[in-house]
């Protein structure tokens, strides 16, 4: 069977919608919004959750983490639904439609990191990458998740949870795909080697882009100078 000629028109759209739909950037949007001008002339000049939150306010960044996860989904679940169709009408496992979704979701962090419409300078893509691994396969999204808790906890600095959870993506992608499902069957499709290899190149791929655009935190997180996020009410000024 001719997978090239089945997929590749599929392939382009959900790659191209992603890009573009990754592309809207809400931190920018919400800091504006409310007034505050362009998010990234401020605090760390990302345009992210983290800085919307430090920089703008809770409401700001509750929005720009809301609206960014659900560009996200809107990208992936429909590209997910078009290869399923493909699949269906073409006797070809259904687990393939997977690819689609992982490749509306790459692509939309991409977007988010470099979005076309905002001069190719956005975030760090770890929320449309939780996004895309809550849709893709929940039970990876937990384990991030719970990664991502239990550094968070020990540390407050969400760029080193943000780098770990990112390094956890692979990981758990491997052990759910080979050990539960290859293995043990838990899936009603059947799983070949060919997918599980293939799934845990993609979000190591994705994890790496992550880890990437994290190199600036890295350098202050060994030399102890990494900001944390901090949940005390400032004490009121004396006058």
């Amino acid at each position: 069977m001719n997978y090239l000629a089945l997929f590749w028109l599929p392939a382009l759209v959900v790659s191209v919608g992603g890009y573009l739909l990754g592309s809207i950037s809400f931190s920018i949007l919400f800091s504006k919004a409310f007034g505050k001008g362009d998010i990234r002339t401020m605090g760390s000049g990302n345009a992210g959750t983290t800085n919307v939150l430090r920089s703008v306010g809770k409401k700001a960044a509750a929005l720009t983490f809301l609206f960014d996860a659900l560009k996200c989904v809107a990208a992936v679940i429909p590209a997910r639904i078009w290869f399923a169709a493909v699949c269906q009408a073409n006797g070809i496992p259904d687990i393939t439609a997977q690819y689609g979704a992982y490749l509306a979701g790459f692509f939309c962090m991409i977007g988010h990191i470099y979005p076309l419409y905002f001069k190719f300078k956005g975030g760090k893509g770890v929320v449309t990458l939780a996004a895309t691994a809550a849709v893709v396969d929940w039970r990876v999204f937990l384990i991030c998740l719970g990664v991502f808790l239990v550094v968070f906890a020990a540390s407050r600095m969400v760029s080193l949870c943000s780098i770990v959870g990112s390094i956890a993506y692979p990981i758990a992608t491997f052990c759910m795909t080979f050990f539960a499902d290859y293995q043990m069957g838990l899936r009603e499709t059947g799983i070949g080697i060919s997918y599980v290899i293939a799934a845990t190149a993609m979000t190591a791929i994705c994890s790496a882009v992550i880890i990437a655009k994290h190199r600036a935190n890295i350098q202050r997180i060994l030399s102890g100078t990494e900001k944390k996020i901090s949940f005390r009410k400032k004490p009121d000024s004396q006058t």
